[in-house]
């Protein structure tokens, strides 16, 4: 359990919930001959909405089920409590759920499957006992929010898409093992409740495209491990001494570095190590956790010269089909993914806006 622990921490891991990251970078470099998004794709159309309510709460998105519409936090008026509102353009939300802010609401790992969002939340009472739980809701419907399970173990976050995975009619998450050795419980439940199934796995491991585990410290030094739930089939990835690897069972992100221990480039190659190539130097760092998104499309920003200081990022994507990087936003705060959809911020306070684009409509 500790050794676990460590490892997680070293990897960025949250044992509680984790809200989208903000984009963070070195230093600027010349993005100028980069192409834009309408460049790039006249056809793509991200959102844009307004980040405070019509009541004056600043609104957080957390999953967009398209562009248009999302589901996300914001606190009351009074700031007693935190909503969970679904959010259509810049209508007026509706609340699908609220928890005290006493109890230090933390989320995590928002998931759709078909009309229902299923999210994992951990709280704390006055006297420090902390629980995580699952929760879903209907978006379509008006009926209340409802609990899955409390039956969530040691659950462990990594500010993923693929913190929680609905398949089959079954939940997915993975929680810390309670032993001497270091050992992964990747935990299910059926969507409409019931007993908790734990299977355990040697090792730490964070869970990955569908049936596929990762090594949990996948992003640090060393090699990583894939293993295939359904099957048993495993995969390692072997890195170089100055390489850090995070991987997918298609791709894998390489941070390269430098003589000095800082970055040099950013690559991305296949697992089994072809078709590598640069997508970035080292200005530039990724922007989300995951890897190659819709086996396609790299999130990655750096320090820009633009915005406030607080949201000055630029946003470029890496299209690996056609093995060029674009421009996408400049000025950006706040950046994450969703189920296929990118979501970033500019502006801040009374100017913030929330912009959405779906990625599966890049062509």
């Amino acid at each position: 359990m500790i050794s676990l622990a460590v490892a997680l921490v070293a990897a960025g891991v949250f044992l509680a919930g984790s809200p989208p990251r903000r984009a963070t970078s070195a230093s600027a470099a010349t993005t100028s001959s980069l192409p834009t998004l309408a460049q790039a794709w006249p056809n793509a159309r991200p959102s844009d909405t307004p980040g405070l309510l019509t009541d004056g709460a600043a609104y957080t998105p957390l999953l967009y089920l398209d562009p248009q519409t999302s589901v996300g936090s914001a606190l009351t008026p009074d700031r007693a409590a935190v909503r969970i509102l679904l959010r259509t353009g810049a209508g007026q939300p509706r609340e699908l759920h609220r928890v005290p802010a006493d109890r230090n609401p933390q989320f995590a790992g928002f998931v759709s499957s078909g009309d229902e969002v299923v999210w994992a939340e951990s709280t704390a009472d006055a006297t420090g006992h902390a629980e995580t739980r699952l929760w879903k809701v209907n978006w379509r419907t008006a009926a209340p929010a409802v609990t899955v399970t409390a039956d969530t173990g040691d659950a462990i976050f990594f500010n993923s898409q693929y913190d929680l995975v609905v398949a089959d009619g079954r939940v997915y998450w993975a929680a810390a093992g309670r032993s001497a050795q270091v050992i992964t419980e990747i935990r299910s439940v059926a969507l409409a409740g019931g007993t908790v199934d734990i299977r355990k796995v040697p090792g730490a491991f964070s869970l990955s495209t569908w049936p596929w585990l990762v090594s949990a410290g996948s992003g640090q030094a060393g090699p990583v491990d894939l293993f295939d739930l359904a099957s048993g089939r495993k995969m390692h990835v072997p890195a170089a001494q100055a390489e850090l690897l995070t991987c997918t069972p298609g791709w894998c992100r390489v941070l390269v570095l430098s003589g000095t221990g800082g970055p040099a480039r950013v690559d991305l190659m296949r697992v089994d190590g072809t078709a590598r190539r640069r997508m970035a130097g080292a200005q530039a760092s990724a922007a989300t956790a995951d890897v190659a998104l819709l086996n396609r499309f790299e999130v990655l920003s750096q320090s820009g010269a633009t915005g406030s200081p607080a949201s000055s990022q630029q946003l470029m994507i890496y299209d690996a089909a056609k093995d060029r990087t674009v421009m996408v936003s400049q000025g950006v705060g706040v950046v994450f993914t969703r189920g296929g959809v990118l979501g970033w911020s500019t502006g801040d306070n009374e100017a913030l806006v929330w912009h959405a684009l779906d990625l599966a409509t890049l062509s």
